[in-house]
């Protein structure tokens, strides 16, 4: 077998970015949940918001661990050779002359 990039590479990685959509729904949904189950078997009514709190939680850690592993990614990309004629401090806008 060849060394070669992997047939389903790009398909894998497209499904792994959308998943993230679905992971913070995934993690209120179940924030509500454990919220509602607490209410109902504990009894105290703040708990249903405890839950939620704990769902936008999870979904910002989500947010935050998929945030991360893009910045990594695109941080190994600044380095390759074929992207070094990009040079991040040249503008193509004239905002610093003076008329």
């Amino acid at each position: 077998m060849s060394d070669s990039e992997p047939k389903y590479k790009k398909f894998i990685e497209g499904a792994e970015q959308l998943s993230l959509g679905v992971s913070i729904v995934v993690a209120i949904l179940l924030g509500v949940g454990a919220g509602i189950l607490m209410r109902k078997y504990i009894g105290y009514d703040w708990l249903f918001w405890l839950g939620v709190f704990w769902g936008i939680a999870a979904a910002g850690l989500n947010i935050k661990k998929a945030y991360t592993k893009q910045k990594k990614e695109l941080d190994a990309l600044k380095d390759d050779p074929k992207y070094k004629h990009y040079n991040q401090n040249q503008d193509d806008d004239d905002e610093d002359e003076k008329y």
